[in-house]
């Protein structure tokens, strides 16, 4: 399986509740003595107008928005197939909401 890279959006088995998904990754590669984790934030089709919902419009995703509230970290076991990669105003924008609700 090839390493899961900043600004990819990959199909992500995140368990029975919150099923098979969009996921875009915004941590950065695990070296070798690192654990095998990568941290995520989940695409959404069901929106509820949050400004932490940031809608991407690709050709690989559905209508929808990434949520900045749903960050996980999961195995790169998870990761069942590359869907794309976003552009770089497009991760900005996520980053930028990650920051917000992190007030970081």
């Amino acid at each position: 399986m090839p390493r899961q890279n900043r600004g990819e959006v990959w199909l992500v088995d995140l368990g029975m509740v919150a099923k098979v998904r969009p996921c875009l990754v915004i941590s950065t590669p695990a070296r070798l003595q690192d654990r095998a984790l990568v941290t995520v934030v989940t695409h959404t089709t069901s929106t509820r107008g949050s400004r932490f919902e940031i809608p991407i419009k690709t050709r690989f995703l559905d209508t929808g928005a990434f949520d900045a509230q749903s960050l996980v970290t999961v195995s790169e076991a998870k990761f069942l197939r590359k869907l794309g990669n976003l552009q770089p105003e497009q991760l900005s924008a996520v980053e930028d909401a990650v920051r917000q609700w992190l007030k970081l």
